[in-house]
């Protein structure tokens, strides 16, 4: 365990082709459960057919880490279904299809070296630097989906 190591830790949601969505900056020492409201409630409204346009995602895939009952029941509550993988069971879980996309997609981000190794002192620096690697993959994600 590194829970005494000073550091930074990226939060990520993205949607299913790796598009980050919704992205935090935490202390390195922070649990990663206290993070999954602040970026569900940062998810933008999702647009797509006529009508009555969906204002969330219908699932969100997450590890072990943002097990805990009472979020489960948060998310819930906000119309959607949370599939978090449980602590204390074996791998195996059927997680990894989904969750490979934000692996990748955290992998993504970590290419950018500012963001890799934090040099920076103040939060809203590496935040923006943060910012900006979402938006470079962003360009760079639906550039390659309207190539196909």
């Amino acid at each position: 365990m590194d829970r005494a190591k000073p550091g930074s830790k990226h939060h990520l949601i993205a949607e299913a082709h790796g598009i980050p969505l919704a992205v935090s900056l935490t202390g390195g020492q922070r649990n990663d459960v206290t993070q999954l409201m602040p970026l569900v409630e940062a998810i933008p409204p999702v647009r797509g057919r006529r009508g009555r346009p969906r204002q969330r995602p219908g699932r969100v895939y997450a590890d072990r880490g943002y097990d805990h009952d009472k979020y489960r029941k948060q998310v819930r509550a906000k119309g959607i279904t949370p599939v978090i993988a449980r602590r204390g069971t074996g791998h195996g879980s059927g997680l990894g299809t989904y969750r490979w996309v934000v692996e990748q997609s955290l992998a993504l981000l970590h290419w950018f070296r500012r963001l890799r190794i934090r040099w920076e002192i103040r939060d809203d620096i590496h935040e923006a630097f943060l910012s900006l690697a979402c938006a470079i993959i962003c360009w760079r994600r639906l550039r390659n989906l309207s190539l196909c």
